[in-house]
């Protein structure tokens, strides 16, 4: 039998015959709906309880009548047995619309697999495989469950949250609590909007050992719901939409302490809900869209202002170009905290933009390499007591240490170039050619902004009409 990358590809290519018959909005929760409940099937007694009927040696077994029924039939007696589970597992699967002889060849592939002893990790790397897949196969779409692995190692690397409460307002697919979950036992607690995302991140988290129950017992929108509205966590950490302009804004919110979000961008509106939910000692790394650094327009500047001047930034770090296969438009990260410490009155700027390995013609990811160096950077600063200390100095063209007196010089924009200065003639300095490629994306990203806000500006003039 295949094992460990074999396999996945061996699963893949299985369930992708399904593709055609199955609506591609329930694809992902169609497939790994079965791998998980061949995982609790594998694995009864230690994990989940399974009853007889809902085995899947049972269901493969039959061969008679369609299989899509005993699946369904399965989904809902493991649901009854454990309420962790109740109304996540998708039933969906004896629909006229499902190519029964296909789904029995799916069954057979999966059954080739037994996820016995260490079952926990295989299943969550097959998981995180077919996520990913998943991820390239929707484009666009898939920005709605899944960020870059590469991207969410360097929050947990940065943040390390090895104990406490970790929180999410726009979980997805639970990425961020995976991979932060391996390093410690945590509690976590999280929000997402999309109802089938939703139920994925519940799998997802009890496939590795990690309680559920945190993401509340339905889906809903964080700005319209906020399900979690007395939490106080020790680490946030999201990825949330960027620019998002369709969002639930209330003016008389009291989560806006900064200031009045805009109605056409909610980046501000994310930091500040952020801001609410850290606890006396939290911090928190968000993943945004490069115009939340520098933008004045609706109050931005206003708002950016006010977050600075409470001394809440703690770190800003610039990504490189082509992380995000989901979008164009080039992206930061955040790191606020409650307790800087002795580095209180100070910010720390990293210019990553240079790091970086391209994987293919349009994708780039952040190596080992990368996030130690990013991470040690922060962390070596964030110990030090001054700045002039042994094991931190600012580099030119990655790192600098600004006071909020400099930051104030520079009308409180956040953009690391702004800080760092131009790079030595070290491996920080940014090739040309890439250097071209991420001005050449980050205009069309302007552009694109800029027909966002046009068309914002003719529908409220509409509006008026």
């Amino acid at each position: 039998m295949a094992t460990g990358r074999q396999f996945q590809d061996v699963l893949w290519t299985a369930a992708n015959k399904l593709r055609g018959s199955v609506d591609a909005a329930q694809y992902k929760e169609f497939v790994l709906g079965l791998v998980f409940l061949k995982y609790v099937s594998d694995t009864a007694g230690s994990v989940f309880r399974v009853p007889d009927s809902a085995r899947w040696e049972r269901v493969a077994a039959h061969t008679g009548g369609r299989i899509g029924a005993l699946l369904d039939a399965a989904m809902d007696a493991i649901m009854r047995e454990n309420p962790a589970l109740t109304g996540v597992l998708p039933r969906i699967f004896d629909r006229d619309n499902v190519d029964q002889d296909r789904l029995r060849e799916l069954v057979g592939v999966i059954g080739g697999a037994r996820f016995t002893g260490d079952a926990r990790d295989v299943l969550g790397e097959v998981y995180e495989y077919f996520l990913e897949r998943f991820a390239r196969a929707e484009g666009k779409r898939a920005g709605e469950f899944y960020t870059p692995a590469s991207v969410v190692r360097l929050l947990v690397e940065m943040l390390q949250p090895r104990h406490g409460r970790v929180y999410d307002p726009c979980c997805g697919s639970g990425g961020m609590f995976v991979q932060a979950g391996r390093q410690s036992r945590i509690a976590v607690f999280g929000q997402e909007a999309n109802e089938r995302t939703w139920r994925l991140a519940k799998m997802n988290l009890a496939i590795h050992g990690i309680d559920p129950g945190g993401l509340g017992e339905r889906w809903a929108d964080t700005f319209a719901d906020d399900r979690h509205p007395e939490l106080r966590a020790d680490f946030i950490l999201a990825n949330p939409p960027f620019n998002m302009s369709d969002w639930a804004r209330r003016e008389d919110d009291p989560r806006w302490r900064h200031g009045l979000p805009p109605r056409g961008n909610a980046n501000y509106a994310w930091l500040q809900h952020i801001i609410t939910k850290l606890g006396p000692h939290g911090s928190a790394g968000v993943v945004l869209a490069n115009g939340s650094m520098s933008s004045r327009l609706a109050g931005e500047g206003a708002i950016r202002r006010a977050i600075v001047e409470d001394d809440l930034v703690e770190c800003m770090v610039a990504l490189p170009p082509n992380l995000f296969r989901t979008t164009a438009i080039p992206a930061c990260v955040w790191f606020l905290s409650r307790d800087k410490g002795a580095r209180r009155g100070q910010v720390l700027f990293l210019d990553a933009r240079g790091l970086g390995t391209m994987t293919g013609r349009t994708e780039r990811v952040l190596t080992d390499a990368d996030i130690q160096r990013i991470a040690s950077t922060f962390h070596a600063w964030r110990t030090d007591k001054i700045k002039t200390m042994r094991g931190y100095e600012d580099t030119p063209g990655f790192s600098y240490a600004a006071n909020l007196d400099e930051i104030r010089q520079r009308d409180h924009v956040l953009s690391p170039g702004r800080y760092v200065g131009a790079p030595g003639a070290g491996p920080a300095a940014e090739p040309l050619p890439d250097r071209i490629a991420r001005l050449t994306k980050e205009l069309q990203a302007c552009l694109d902004e800029s027909r966002r806000r046009e068309d914002v500006l003719r529908n409220r003039l509409r509006d008026l009409t």
